[in-house]
């Protein structure tokens, strides 16, 4: 049986890259991909990117408990599969969800074996120091740290805490954890 690892932390912090650095070094990890109700964009092909449901469809799997998490972004709804995850789970895989700490949240409620990784840089100036590179203005900075401080809020209960700052060092460190099915 794998897994099931939640990971979140604010934008910029580096997540995709290490992310990205797991997923491409292991073959213990399964894809699950994430479901929605909003209609496809040309080109989109369901299955790929997303699992697309209508509107009915989406409402029964939210009465059913069927979704993991779920929330509703620029009038479209947006969640985890509950019977995707445990598939591949069974299947022995392990599971790496990338979410926000509200969605990580949801999940850990939901499923209280998850493992539930924040990640962040060591400091609020280093936080400060990346949204600065690429603001465009300092209340673009100022509303980015105000968003990264209600994430790190809500991640209270998360499991454990990993830095980025040294992005080779926060691979191996979730590689770790990975590896030793950490509780």
């Amino acid at each position: 049986m794998g897994k099931l690892f939640v990971i979140s932390g604010p934008s910029g912090a580096g997540l995709r890259e290490i992310l990205g650095a797991v997923l491409d070094s292991r073959d213990d990890i399964g894809r699950v991909i994430p479901v929605t109700a909003r209609k496809m964009k040309d080109g989109e092909v369901d299955g790929v990117g997303f699992r697309f449901y209508d509107l009915e469809g989406w409402n029964a799997m939210k009465e059913s408990g069927e979704l993991l998490e779920c929330t509703e972004f620029a009038g479209n709804d947006y969640g985890t599969s509950r019977r995707l995850v445990n598939e591949q789970l069974a299947a022995g895989k392990n599971v790496v969800l990338d979410l926000e700490a509200d969605r990580a949240a949801q999940v850990k409620a939901n499923m209280p074996e998850a493992v539930w990784v924040y990640m962040e840089p060591s400091s609020e100036a280093l936080l400060r120091a990346i949204y600065e590179k690429t603001a465009r203005s300092s209340f673009e900075v100022s509303a980015r740290l105000d968003r990264a401080a209600q994430e790190k809020a809500r991640a209270e209960s998360c499991d454990h805490i990993i830095y980025t700052d040294d992005a080779q060092a926060a691979v191996k460190a979730l590689n770790a954890l990975i590896d030793r099915g950490c509780l």
